[in-house]
């Protein structure tokens, strides 16, 4: 097991290699861009050839598991570490991230040029086609960032915010503006798509490989079904949709008209749908599946310890980017009180969950931004004040009976904490619900909801508190920030404060990173120390298995896995 010491090191070292994109929020959810005028950072992406005499064999087909079915393979709606984990083999956006670099390189843009004042970007497109022969051109992706910002879609893109980085994109969204031409994305030519920004933006060139920038064919105009469907989903990454039971199994094949096609070795990926990590742990030591564990599905906690001794050259442990917590719907009685809010996040203990639950070797949080995110110099984590709050039981009390007095209750309602289907989500739930009785004797209801059901249920506001977990999409602490402005597409809190607001948009507009940090920093403050919008519990570790025969699958800082250039060896 880490010590706390040490995984800080590691993603220290992570943070010295790169900078990297990563899907986000799920069951677990910036780069820097070339400063002078023009950024060609080549015509051909990494091949991924195998390495010396390697042995590939015969059947390159990859076992994995998901422990919950991806609620949407829409690239505007997708916002969980399931679709982002599938969207990356069937999707390519402008740009790609390569995991082992930690930079951006070429995807369906060959090449771009950046103005000198950083707000112009011009992307000049490969000879890319679509899986059924069509052209891809830059018109797919004004097609597809128009759909994202569409403010009259039923659902509303969770995403749409991330695009606000676009000239005027955020007054199309709110129907400032009517007209989309005057947002900054525009075709050129066929091969050519200029996107201007409302503020230079350092990470954008890696924000452009999230799914949300992906683009889309055509031919999902006027077809409000087409991703739940095989058969009608036109894909440019280099995989294809080619089978889906439902609950059971998906598998996608290798696209043989990417453009990119002979850095793909696998020929086939088949991930079965199976949200029991016991199940998972058999059928890998079966041998029935290549890889096991986070991010894509989960080792029993129990079972941490006892692997990582049974299979040392199997288990895989690193610190990464992401952080677990409780939030609160701050519009329902008692949890608008934030003086409820703060007993209950200063009345458990973090230490204990980790080594008797969670067994994972994680980090307590006391913030939100977890260790291993961009700073104005170094990690943003180490330069601001690293806790926002302390643990104290009779602190904790103090505050609960002032709140409960304001609220004019006697004793705090029993009220409901909903979890996702997972076995680690249960037991953390029951430890800390049990903390919350022995400490200030208030009752909870644990309750357990398919993941579909519980993400619905979580953006209606239809909870009072409930579990979640953050993954990075760029480095840069706004990933983990601008999701509670009011209103925004991702803040399931029902949270909304001007002074907030405020806060992160002069941070968008600031190009001064010293600055940004000051403004990052009382986000952060104002959010957790005065507010408790949530309870911080843990920075996540990554724990995995992987066979020893499965070569190339990536993790990147914030533990997002790219597949897509896995290969098998001869076993």
């Amino acid at each position: 097991m880490k010590k706390s010491k040490s995984l800080l090191l590691l993603l220290a070292l992570v943070l010295v290699i790169g900078t990297v994109l990563a899907g986000c929020g799920g069951n677990n959810s910036g780069n820097t861009a070339n400063t002078g005028n023009t950024a060609n950072t080549g015509n051909t992406a990494n091949t991924g050839d195998t390495a010396g005499e390697e042995k590939l064999a015969a059947d390159q087909t990859l076992r994995i598991n998901l422990s919950a079915e991806p609620p949407t393979f829409d690239p505007a709606q997708a916002q969980d570490s399931q679709a982002n984990t599938v969207l990356k083999t069937m999707y390519e956006g402008l740009t790609r991230m390569n995991d082992e670099t930690g930079k951006e390189e070429p995807g369906i843009a060959e090449k771009w040029d950046i103005s000198a004042d950083g707000l112009v970007y011009t992307f000049h497109l490969r000879d890319a086609v679509w899986s059924n022969g069509d052209p891809v051109t830059s018109e797919d992706f004004v097609r597809a960032w128009k759909r994202v910002l569409d403010p009259n879609t039923d659902p509303t893109a969770p995403y749409a915010y991330q695009l606000y980085y676009l000239k005027n994109a955020e007054e199309y969204y709110t129907k400032k503006i009517t007209d989309f031409s005057q947002v900054g994305v525009k075709a050129v030519d066929e091969k050519t798509l200029e996107v201007t920004l409302k503020a230079p933006t350092p990470y954008f060139l890696g924000l452009l490989s999230f799914y949300t920038y992906y683009p889309v064919h055509k031919s999902v105009e006027g077809n409000d079904k087409w991703a739940t469907s095989k058969d009608t989903m036109i894909v440019n990454g280099p995989f294809t949709l080619t089978e889906w039971t439902t609950g059971q199994s998906l598998q996608v094949t290798k696209n043989d008209k990417y453009w990119n096609k002979d850095a793909i070795k696998l020929s086939t990926i088949n991930f079965s749908l199976v949200n029991s990590g016991a199940t998972e742990l058999l059928s890998y030591k079966n041998g029935e599946l290549d890889f096991a564990g986070a991010p894509t599905g989960e080792i029993p906690q129990e079972q941490i310890p006892i692997v990582s001794k049974e299979l040392p050259n199997e288990f895989n442990r690193k610190g990464i980017a992401s952080v677990y917590y409780y939030e609160f719907n701050v519009t329902e009685k008692p949890f608008s009180n934030a003086k409820i809010r703060k007993a209950l996040a200063m009345s458990i203990n973090r230490q204990a969950l980790i080594d008797n639950v969670t067994l994972g070797g994680q980090l307590p949080a006391f913030g939100f931004v977890p260790p291993g995110i961009a700073g104005a110099d170094g990690e943003y984590r180490n330069a601001v004040k690293d806790s926002y709050f302390t643990e104290d039981v009779e602190q904790a009390k103090t505050l609960l009976a002032e709140g409960l007095k304001e609220e004019g209750l006697d004793k705090l309602p029993t009220f409901t904490l909903s979890y996702n289907t997972s076995e680690g989500h249960k037991k953390i739930a029951l430890a800390i619900a049990d903390m919350w009785k022995n400490s200030l004797g208030v009752d909870v209801q644990t309750v357990n909801q398919e993941w579909a059901v519980f993400i619905d249920n979580r953006q209606n506001l239809n909870y009072q508190v409930a579990r979640a977990g953050w993954t990075a999409d760029y480095n840069d602490p706004m990933t983990f920030l601008d999701m509670w402005v009011t209103g925004g597409g991702n803040n399931d809190t029902g949270y909304a404060n001007p002074e907030y607001d405020k806060l992160i948009n002069d941070a968008k507009a600031s190009s001064d990173m010293a600055k940004r940090q000051e403004l990052f920093a009382a986000a952060e403050k104002l959010m957790i120390e005065q507010d408790m919008i949530l309870m911080p519990i843990y920075y996540y570790t990554s724990n995995s298995l992987t066979k020893e025969y499965l070569k190339g699958v990536t993790h990147d800082f914030s533990g997002a896995i790219d597949l897509t250039r896995g290969y098998l060896l001869e076993h």
